[in-house]
């Protein structure tokens, strides 16, 4: 006999686990089938949890090498226990790991793990290997997640062409890596490999890195990876790759048609990620992915089917965690009854690099293309009291403003800890705040929010301390 629940969720990442958990303490039956042996998906297992925790352990060992110094410590003998740095990154993600297993029996979700398939549209089997079980649900949330994405002609082996997974766990610190692709994931990845001594080559398609950033932000942070020593070939397109004798041979074309070689030990690409949506019995219930293999959804994460939803990274939008967790909200308290909204202006975009960027909102060139008359207003952290204190002076906040309203459109960060800096932008466009109110806001004396408000000032033509 089928078990029955009011919600299904397909996916156990932060779409899905979260959508669980609402459901729970919305007073819906629950349950969560997820295809991996541990929940969390990618970004707990193989993404944002482990990369971050290799991030910080490479960033102190960076700074304590090159910038210790003229703090008057001295850090003689410093050295690399790759090993160590592995086995904390794992430790981190087991105790989340745990973390989640918790919070599914404090609201009593019933977790199955096994993978799903569609017999209708309120049945679904999930098969762990060994037994097939049947569950029935009034509402079904996929939640899937998606995977890296493969060049047709250099398709990944786990071993000399690597994807982020596979990245997050060498063996061995490589001597030289190509990294194919300077977005977010590719940029990250290369940072933690360039601070722990590995020459590290970009060879990016566009004409810029992080190409979703406000323009200067993107040329800025070129700038400052390529002091730290990282190299990047821009406008090339990877024609070729193969695996010889030890290592890989990549063959790029560039924009004026000049073909160039690279040989490294590994080859990591990062071209972007794919919706995970095989396997899943879709084409039973007539739900087929798009041309870009996303699910399509009405402004309420509806499927074409009623009582079907989909979060996260299987639909359109950025592929962030805490945009699918936020999805998975909305959707819980959809179908508990509630009428709850979603602005995506407000959800932020992060680069964990050194110094970070941090974004949300409308770019400086989105703006000029929707044609609105706008101020825009950038504060140097090299002017900035706690940031020469602290010995991080690199970057500026970037602030844009509608004219007619006063409005704040958009804010752009890149300094340390602007992760944590950007929750201010996105506070005040949730709150759709004024640049005058919040170059009327006190910040406290010295802190690095400081420029914020002095950017806010600079939109205005009325800086303090510029």
């Amino acid at each position: 006999m089928a078990k029955a629940f009011d919600v299904l969720v397909i996916g156990s990442g932060p779409a899905g686990y979260v959508a669980a958990i609402r459901c729970a303490q919305l007073g819906l039956s629950t349950a969560c089938v997820e295809k991996s042996p541990f929940l969390g998906g990618t970004c707990l297992n193989v993404g944002c949890i482990p990369s971050k925790t290799l991030l910080h352990s490479t960033e102190m060992y960076y700074k304590n090498k090159y910038d210790a110094k003229k703090f008057g410590v001295n850090c003689t003998g410093l050295s690399v226990d790759f090993p160590a740095m592995l086995s904390y990154k794992t430790q981190v993600v087991k105790t989340f790991q745990q973390g989640i297993e918790g919070l599914f029996q404090k609201n009593k979700i019933t977790k199955y793990i096994g993978s799903a398939s569609f017999l209708s549209s309120t049945s679904v089997e999930i098969d762990n290997g060994s037994e097939k079980t049947i569950v029935e649900a009034r509402f079904v949330i996929i939640a899937t997640g998606s995977e890296p994405i493969s060049l047709p002609f250099l398709p990944f082996d786990q071993k000399r062409i690597i994807s982020s997974t596979e990245a997050l766990s060498l063996e061995k610190i490589p001597k030289k890596l190509v990294v194919i692709g300077a977005g977010a994931i590719g940029i990250e990845l290369g940072s933690v490999y360039n601070r722990l001594g590995t020459e590290v080559v970009f060879i990016e398609f566009l004409d810029r890195i992080c190409a979703f950033l406000d323009e200067p932000v993107s040329v800025e942070l070129q700038k400052i990876l390529e002091k730290q020593g990282m190299q990047f070939f821009l406008s090339s397109k990877v024609t070729k790759g193969e695996v010889i004798n030890n290592g890989v041979q990549i063959t790029a074309l560039q924009k004026d048609d000049t073909e160039i070689t690279f040989d490294a030990d590994l080859a990591l690409v990062a071209i972007g990620r794919k919706p995970y949506t095989q396997n899943l019995g879709l084409e039973k219930i007539g739900v087929l992915p798009n041309k870009q293999g996303r699910i399509e959804v009405d402004g309420q994460f509806r499927t074409g089917i009623s009582n079907i939803f989909a979060i996260g990274d299987v639909i359109d939008g950025p592929m962030l965690a805490h945009k699918g967790s936020e999805e998975g909200v909305v959707v819980a308290e959809l179908i508990a009854g509630q009428n709850p909204t979603l602005d995506y202006i407000t959800i932020p975009n992060v680069v964990y690099s050194y110094p970070e960027v941090a974004t949300v909102g409308l770019t400086e060139q989105e703006v000029k293309k929707l044609g609105i008359e706008y101020y825009a207003g950038t504060f140097p952290f090299m002017a900035n009291s706690r940031a020469k204190c602290i010995g991080e002076e690199k970057g500026f906040v970037k602030i844009i403003g509608d004219k007619a309203s006063d409005r704040i459109l958009g804010m752009h960060i890149i300094s340390a800890h602007a992760s944590e800096l950007i929750a201010v932008g996105v506070v005040a466009i949730k709150q759709k705040m004024t640049l005058t109110a919040l170059a009327h806001t006190p910040m406290a004396h010295p802190t690095l929010a400081e420029a914020i408000k002095e950017a806010a000032l600079a939109a205005q033509k009325r800086a303090i301390h510029r």
